[in-house]
């Protein structure tokens, strides 16, 4: 009961006795399990790896705090300011994102995206991966699928050659150059990195929704993120001011979309006509229905330890 005393001037509120009690109260999120929670786990399904074809690779940026050219190198709170980019892989035929990397535009994240891809792949290598001309990537690319391959030994004394790094012959790796003029594209280069004309030719003939070497998917999903992300609005004043924070609701955005958020473009006929709608794990096979966030959130991402 609210008790109010009056004086000549205004109102003043009387807090009731007792008020300052912290009292617990049950969470919501965790009140119960729904009651069509999958039994599998995340990365232990059977339908688990994703039968993925093409993987295109991208970094998008935003900031944390600060613009890049505002930090400085004598203030140790600057080294979580500043830019922070998403480096981002997504399957193109399932729009299912693979992998992110938030963090600092770095050779370093590149190798842990690619790195990521294969491991959640299976290590498949018979995809097409396509990326912008950024330069790490053909290292990272080289790291995390090269198979060290010996060298036959030269006649003669001395030490014998070091193995060389080799690529699988099905893996091809291309990247995209757009040029442009008063914000168009006015110009576009599409050049093979790894493998051969024909192989690329090849793995685009058997691509449902690729014609050439491309990296739109990833970017129309960049665009997706910085509409479902407001921190990641280009011009705001709601950019995100702690640096784990923003990491944390990026992971949860990228991962949640997969599951969560149906895709205009995945939506297939049913036998009766009607539209059925498709999250990116349903066309990746790894889930059967359009997950709530509450069962997103409380589904344990990996298998319990047996003591």
């Amino acid at each position: 009961m609210r008790s109010w005393s009056m004086c000549g001037k205004g109102v003043e509120r009387v807090r009731p006795a007792g008020w300052w009690v912290w009292a617990k109260t049950q969470s919501r999120v965790m009140c119960a399990e729904p009651n069509n929670m999958p039994l599998g786990f995340t990365m232990n399904s059977s339908r688990f790896p994703p039968l993925t074809k093409e993987v295109q690779l991208d970094e998008k940026w935003s900031f944390v705090g600060k613009k890049e050219a505002h930090c400085s190198c004598t203030d140790p709170l600057d080294c979580q300011r500043g830019d922070n980019w998403d480096h981002t892989a997504v399957d193109s035929e399932h729009r299912l994102v693979l992998s992110v990397v938030p963090g600092k535009r770095s050779a370093e994240n590149c190798v842990k995206l690619v790195a990521d891809v294969r491991k959640r792949t299976a290590g498949r290598t018979d995809m097409l991966l396509t990326s912008d001309e950024h330069p790490p990537y053909v290292e990272a690319i080289q790291k995390a699928y090269g198979q060290n391959v010996p060298q036959p030994k030269r006649d003669g004394p001395g030490r014998p050659p070091k193995p060389q790094r080799v690529l699988p012959a099905k893996l091809c790796y291309a990247t995209v150059r757009k040029t442009r003029k008063m914000g168009r594209v006015i110009d576009v280069v599409r050049t093979v990195v790894f493998g051969t004309a024909a192989l690329v030719e090849m793995l685009l003939a058997r691509s449902t929704v690729s014609t050439t070497i491309n990296t739109s998917f990833v970017e129309r999903n960049n665009g997706t993120d910085r509409g479902q992300n407001a921190q990641k609005v280009r011009k705001t004043y709601r950019f995100s001011k702690d640096w784990d924070v923003h990491n944390a609701a990026t992971y949860f955005i990228a991962f949640s979309y997969n599951f969560c958020w149906p895709v205009r473009t995945l939506d297939k006929l049913s036998a009766e006509g009607t539209r059925v709608k498709r999250t990116p794990a349903m066309a990746a096979e790894l889930a059967d229905h359009i997950w709530s966030t509450l069962e997103w959130a409380t589904f344990p991402a990996r298998r319990p330890q047996v003591t």
